[in-house]
């Protein structure tokens, strides 16, 4: 402080007089040399909040005298400002540097990210089919990532799938791990609550695969499960078709190929015809004009079972999405890399999507 050193009240008295004298002679020409007086005397870190600061120093017999002094030196800092401004006035040189009329600077606006606002979308139509939104944690246990969708520890399906363990299994302790698919968020579902279920499970997953424009360590699923009395397959096909048509439009191609899920059955992967190349052969569909985007099936009885749901009398169908998958069709991205980079040049592309 600069008044650290002062001890007694002749010196403080002396310290403002000098500063009396250094404002009555102050001169000032431009913007800058007012401003500069201003953050000086009267600013925040200023020598009037400064001096005042001493208040607490002053003996109480001399408060009020002192109270006076500072009142009057306070003054006279803001009427020496007053007049530093009004003699700049509305001269042709400040008029020439300021022009009040000109615009402000723009603000730059934030936008979503290119995932989140797909991810929204997706969830907003099933939305309208009457499913739910749940969410379930990231680390997991094996039970209800594995266990519980009809995985036991030596199914050769878990080879399919490379896993971040959290915490290996031992006598005493059950594995932790980062969970490989939303299906997770179903068993939890399926756990605490009874048909009928309808349900979608946005979310992040892992899996230790090497990151290239094609794969990546996390990514996003969207999955769905819906469990009530005569559930068929064609619930679950009406329900896709829905879906695609309302992401993609009313011209889009579907067709559907039987394939194996341990958690449904019967199981069917869902292609659809390229958005990017219109059906024509690229390389993102491997010039066949089909895209597969999508695992889906009835649900295993074992699954239901596990859950003490009577698989005799509920039925259910269940399908998994990835959500950069879909973004990659709609927005003609090839390289998941960029997602997760943070690159302005790419994010600034959505602003008006």
């Amino acid at each position: 402080m600069v008044f650290a050193y002062i001890r007694n009240m002749e010196q403080l008295l002396q310290q403002i007089e000098a500063m009396k004298a250094e404002i009555a002679a102050t001169v000032a020409t431009t913007p800058e040399q007012v401003e500069q007086f201003r953050i000086k005397y009267l600013g925040t870190k200023g020598l009037v909040k400064e001096i005042m600061g001493e208040m607490k120093n002053v003996p109480n017999e001399q408060k009020k005298e002192f109270g006076q002094i500072l009142n009057a030196f306070k003054m006279m800092a803001e009427e020496k400002m007053q007049q530093l401004q009004s003699a700049l006035g509305d001269s042709d040189e400040q008029s020439a540097k300021f022009d009040f009329t000109l615009p402000g600077d723009p603000v730059a606006v934030g936008t979503r990210h290119p995932l989140n606002l797909v991810r929204n979308q997706m969830v907003s139509i099933f939305k309208r089919l009457g499913f739910a939104v749940a969410e379930g944690p990231e680390v997991e246990d094996d039970w209800h990532n594995f266990g519980a969708m009809n995985l036991p520890e030596d199914h050769p399906a878990r080879d399919m799938q490379d896993t971040f363990y959290v915490q290996e299994a031992s006598e005493n302790n059950a594995a932790w791990l980062l969970r490989t698919h939303t299906s997770s968020v179903q068993a939890r579902v399926m756990e605490t609550q009874k048909p009928p279920i309808r349900v979608i499970c946005p979310g992040r997953v892992y899996r230790n695969e090497t990151i290239s424009a094609r794969a990546h360590c996390f990514f996003h699923q969207v999955e769905g499960l819906y469990i009530d009395e005569n559930v068929s397959f064609a619930d679950l096909k009406q329900t896709l078709y829905f879906f695609v048509q309302e992401m993609f439009g009313k011209d889009v191609k579907v067709r559907f190929r039987p394939s194996y899920f341990p958690f449904t059955e019967p199981s069917a992967e869902m292609d659809i015809s390229c958005q990017i190349c219109a059906g024509k052969g690229c390389n993102i569909c491997k010039h066949t004009g089909w895209v597969e985007i999508l695992g889906s099936g009835m649900v295993h009885p074992k699954v239901l079972e596990n859950f003490g749901i009577d698989p005799e009398k509920y039925t259910g169908f269940a399908f998994g999405m990835g959500v950069e998958r879909i973004a990659q069709l709609k927005y003609q991205v090839n390289d998941l890399r960029l997602y997760s980079q943070n690159d302005l040049r790419f994010l600034e592309q959505f602003k008006s999507v």
